[in-house]
């Protein structure tokens, strides 16, 4: 079974929105993330902003181009589950960390953060539904 047919008969809450919306919302989020966080380590590679101040952004990259590999490749909705909350945690630590050195990063950053807000509570909820 290919992962588009294994997503769709999952168990998921009312409030899901269709499958087509995560193409375009991600798409937009990807541009906000290589224009910040390539600005980002454009600073660090200039000796601008230390490693510590980056590893946030390091480690929200690596969760979350994991994500699509545990959930659609491996199927596995526990793991990927794991894997959005490290998303979210990551994020959160990288906009209060660069806040005090480049507040525009983290303020562009904002709709990610929503969007993995709601994206850790619809995953958190699908994990709990298809247990």
């Amino acid at each position: 079974m290919d992962s588009g047919s294994w997503y769709a008969k999952l168990k998921k809450p009312p409030w899901a929105p269709p499958a087509g919306v995560f193409g375009p919302v991600w798409s937009l989020l990807y541009i906000i993330i290589a224009v910040s966080f390539g600005y980002v380590f454009i600073q660090l590679f200039q000796g601008d902003l230390s490693w510590m101040v980056a590893l946030p952004f390091i480690l929200n990259l690596l969760f979350n181009f994991s994500f699509t590999p545990l959930q659609f490749g491996l199927k596995n909705n526990l793991l990927a589950a794991v894997d959005i909350v490290l998303v979210l945690i990551t994020l959160i630590w990288a906009m209060v960390v660069i806040g005090a050195y480049i507040p525009w990063v983290a303020y562009i950053n904002i709709p990610y953060l929503l969007w993995v807000g709601f994206a850790t509570a619809l995953q958190l909820e699908i994990t709990r539904l298809n247990l």
